[in-house]
């Protein structure tokens, strides 16, 4: 079967890149410069300047969706400026439909674009058609930014400094961006420059993506080497002082009730820290943090695992979060469910910085340094925690080297080392990448750990080959995780796995679908898990997917029907229902339906029945939003897991996962932020609030509430609180 799927998958390669359309970068690339002024421009979102009526134009006017090269069917345009200070950007929106239907769910920073209307423009200072720096805005001046690498890394996290107002009326809105030369980065040794640059927009109501340079509808506007070009632009050399420090003064009260707790009671603390960046050069940022707190991180949501896979809990802090995509490489689910569920990261900072139990352990001290250039990549980051009472200090080292090969290619190595007082834990890998044609890429990296209190050394590999067109997304995946691979600053979905996982899904758009039908998206994904020790067969999965279309407004609907053979060899404890070592097959439905988030009431449904072992379970997920303005948002949201007759003791019963979450907004800058989780497991309860101030860009004062209780092992109520007050201040020198 798996070989039959796999010589399919061939046949898709070649079939389909016959009658792709996914076309070679345009040539020549399309040009536009930027008009040189004196005085700095009030950013309020007006344009009433004499200095914006006598910028050069350009329009954006190739539809890349739904209709991948139409004329765009609302015409938006764009004018660029720049002084000594900033690259000034324009960005006009024109609309027939005025400022009625703008879209735009809520104010969070680094907002989901799919689901507003937006405006944003991507920078590739150095011109190499690989690296990406985005800033995007909706109608209301909410920003969001990131960085991109050869449109396959990204540091979605990564929060510049710039500035953006907007405007609405009855012909549309209007974005002015000022952008401080200091947060860009370009080569230092010319004159002039021509940087690689795009300008896009996403038409909400429409469901519409416009660009200026065109680009694949398969492909999304970071793929620089689709982009047009900014020419003969004057900007000033880097300065020699690009340095942002951002000092931070924090008051914590700490209570703990509870015999599961050793600390009872109690106490406040003051504790001064900060962070500095500073850009040596236009490749090198070093980033030097102290008494490093994370206050402002969004908490963990709880989850109810029933799979034999680890949890993977994304990172939410920012110092981690910036540059992730040099340190994080690895395998990892691709978009839209493909390429397989393992995980094999050798670095994952959520090992730095937080217990088993995400409760945060102090940071004394750390930097990170990060090279960038057209030819390689490196960086190194090193922390210093402080874990308290006997076990004393822990250091941590990562190291990162990656080697740019043509136009699309690169190899590297990555290295971790954990020092402990009692023994040391050092882990290895060696990557590439290698995009072998427009559509086809392929991922490789080879692993090792070993601990110096032990005589094992672990092993990880894998390879992964992906394939993208407008008409079929492909893949095949193999990973192998030895018995012994403990990479203690890395992440690994489970050991002592072999596993092979091809699959592939359609996207078609014909006239004879309706009209409210984007594309019909049916697909195969294939996962099988062998012991790596035994080579006996553990877990397959056969998902079919024949239903899935995606609508014209954004909603989605799809079902999924799948085989599962589960081999257990030692009990398996799921929410605690043991069940015994045999095995096991069984068949599940799963049924995805999903409305346009872009709306004032939208919803999310996933319901999935069948057997589970040995007995059935049923699964319900269902989130309900509310977004009457972009001033305020609520999310309500619902999980059940309902079990029948599982385990030895063939038990039933249900687990409910109970959520809210709510956003009051007076602007982009201001906002209340809470939500609350009940889970029946343990009787947890999780509440957090937030109220977040950006008095200053990039400046903060954040008052946080996080309350935590559960059952305890003596079957009392426990319960931990903490209330945080912390004022930071940017300065840029």
């Amino acid at each position: 079967m798996l070989k039959l799927l796999q010589l399919g998958s061939l046949l898709l390669f070649s079939s389909w890149a016959l009658a792709q359309n996914t076309f070679t970068p345009q040539q020549p690339r399309q040009k536009t410069i930027a008009k040189s002024i004196a005085k700095p421009l009030k950013i309020d979102g007006k344009l009433d300047e004499a200095e914006w009526s006598e910028a050069p134009t350009i329009n954006l006017e190739f539809e890349v969706e739904p209709h991948q090269g139409q004329k765009a069917k609302q015409n938006t345009s764009v004018k660029l400026l720049y002084n000594k200070d900033f690259l000034y950007i324009a960005g006009i929106c024109h609309d027939s439909l005025g400022k009625k239907l703008l879209r735009a769910p809520d104010f969070r920073r680094d907002f989901e674009p799919r689901n507003h209307d937006s405006f944003g423009i991507t920078i590739d200072g150095f011109n190499d058609k690989r690296n990406a720096m985005t800033m995007i805005t909706n109608p209301y001046g909410t920003q969001r930014d990131l960085l991109a690498f050869d449109d396959r890394l990204y540091d979605v996290d990564w929060d510049g400094l710039w500035r953006v107002r907007t405007s609405r009326s009855d012909s549309g809105w209007v974005a002015e961006m000022a952008i401080p030369w200091q947060t860009l980065r370009y080569p230092k040794n010319q004159q002039t420059h021509s940087w690689g640059i795009n300008f896009f927009r996403n038409r909400r109501s429409s469901n519409s993506t416009y660009s200026w340079s065109p680009y694949p509808r398969s492909f999304s506007v970071n793929r620089m080497e689709y982009a047009g070009v900014l020419d003969s632009l004057l900007a000033p050399p880097p300065s020699v002082t690009n340095i942002r420090a951002i000092p931070y003064m924090l008051y914590a009260y700490d209570n703990y009730k509870g015999t599961d707790y050793e600390k009872q009671g109690g106490s406040g603390t003051f504790k001064p820290g900060g962070e500095i960046k500073w850009a040596i050069n236009p490749n090198t940022v070093l980033d030097l943090t102290f008494n490093t707190d994370f206050a402002q991180a969004d908490a963990d949501r709880q989850v109810n695992n029933v799979t034999r896979f680890s949890v993977f809990f994304p990172e939410r802090r920012q110092f981690f979060l910036e540059n992730a995509s040099l340190f994080g490489v690895g395998l990892s689910p691709i978009e839209d469910l493909a390429g397989g569920a393992m995980r094999i990261q050798p670095f994952f900072s959520r090992r730095i910085g937080l217990d088993a139990n995400a409760r945060p352990v102090p940071i004394e001290v750390g930097a990170r340094m990060v090279y960038r250039s057209e030819k390689r990549n490196f960086g190194a980051i090193a922390i210093r925690q402080n874990d308290g009472g006997s076990i004393g200090n822990t250091d941590f080292f990562v190291g990162r080297f990656s080697e740019n090969i043509g136009s699309q290619n690169r190899i590297g190595a990555l290295f971790t080392l954990k020092n402990t007082n009692d023994y040391n834990n050092l882990t290895g890998a060696v990557d590439g990448f290698f995009r072998l044609s427009n559509v086809l890429s392929l991922s490789s990296m080879a692993m090792f750990s070993k601990n110096s209190n032990e005589s094992n050394t672990g092993l990880a590999a894998y390879n992964q080959l992906h394939y993208r067109n407008n008409q079929v997304v492909a893949w095949y995946t193999q990973s192998y995780v030895s018995k012994d691979y403990n990479p203690e600053m890395g992440f690994v979905s489970r050991n002592d796995v072999l596993s092979n996982t091809p699959g592939f899904y359609l996207t078609v758009r014909k006239p004879w679908l309706p009209k409210w039908v984007r594309s019909f998206e049916p697909g195969v994904f294939i996962e099988y898990y062998h012991q790596a020790s035994t080579g006996h067969l553990q877990e397959r999965q056969l998902n079919f997917n024949p239903i899935w279309v995606n609508l014209q407004s954004g909603g989605f609907a799809g079902i999924f029907y799948a085989n599962y053979y589960q081999r257990l060899d030692e009990s398996f404890a799921p929410l605690d229902i043991e069940i015994k070592p045999a095995e096991y097959n069984y068949n599940r439905y799963t049924l995805y339906l999903g409305s346009d988030q872009s709306k004032k009431i939208s919803y999310f449904l996933n319901h999935e029945r069948g057997g589970y072992y040995d007995g059935s379970l049923n699964y319900t997920s269902f989130s309900l939003r509310l977004a009457p303005s972009p001033h305020s948002s609520f999310n309500l949201g619902f999980e059940n897991n309902d079990f029948k007759e599982v385990g030895i003791l063939k038990e039933s019963k249900s687990v409910q996962l109970y959520s809210i979450e709510g956003r009051l907004a007076l602007n982009p800058r201001l906002q209340l932020i809470g939500f609350y989780q009940k889970n029946t497991q343990n009787n947890r309860d999780t509440f957090n609030v937030r109220f977040s101030w950006e008095y200053r860009p990039l400046s903060y004062i954040y008052l946080v509430f996080n309350q935590r209780g559960f059952t305890g092992t003596d079957f009392t109520k426990q319960q931990e609180q903490h209330l945080i007050s912390k004022i930071s201040y940017l300065k840029q020198f």
